[in-house]
């Protein structure tokens, strides 16, 4: 990174300038930010990253990341067990539960259809809300996923794998821009969007 230095200190400022958005200059800052940090805060913070590499695993129910086998979300009796939104990844479980008005389960694809990029339906965790939905007493399933042309096409997708089934699909209606992702909504937006949400069938030209 910079020959200038120490190795040590290099090292930190690779480390930080790996993760998504950082650049060089915002790595050193950061990497410097830590030589002002105590000694004991530095270790706090380099466990805690240890323990998130070492101990951080997927929900078995609905994909989420969890401490457990199964997620807090799935595991709270008060949640509406009949209701499942589908959502691109947890970045948009955090947008949606930020609304405080949805009370229902989750199930994370782990990305969508891309073409360009090789993602196909079999690398997503398509299979398993089939799973749910027949196994399941799920009445409507919900597609939260980004207004892109790979976000419709995973909905539209979905839609004809879960139409045989007795189960209600709608999406989330479009306060949420076309192109923008749920993760920047604002929490008042993305509400009503949720609220508001439409059965899929209605999106489709007439």
């Amino acid at each position: 990174m910079n020959s200038e230095l120490p190795k040590t200190l290099d090292d930190v400022v690779r480390s930080f300038a790996a993760m998504p958005g950082i650049g060089k200059r915002t790595a050193l800052r950061l990497a410097l930010a830590q030589l002002k940090r105590p000694a004991s805060e530095i270790h706090r913070f380099a466990a805690a990253l240890i323990n998130l590499a070492d101990n951080i695993q997927y929900c078995s129910s609905c994909h989420n990341i969890s401490d457990t086998d199964i997620c807090y979300i799935c595991s709270d009796v008060k949640r509406d067990k009949s209701l499942i939104c589908v959502v691109e990844d947890i970045r948009d479980i955090i947008a949606i539960e930020n609304t405080g008005q949805y009370h229902g389960l989750y199930h994370v694809l782990g990305g969508i259809i891309s073409p360009v990029e090789g993602i196909g339906p079999s690398q997503l965790n398509m299979d398993s809300l089939l799973q749910k939905v027949t196994s399941t007493e799920v009445k409507e399933i919900i597609m939260a996923l980004n207004a892109t042309m790979e976000g419709d096409t995973t909905v539209f997708y979905l839609y004809k794998k879960l139409k045989s089934y007795p189960v209600r699909v709608s999406t989330i209606a479009r306060g949420v821009a076309i192109g923008s992702e749920l993760e920047n909504a604002d929490e008042a937006t993305l509400g009503r969007s949720i609220a508001n949400r439409q059965p899929y069938e209605n999106s489709f030209s007439s």
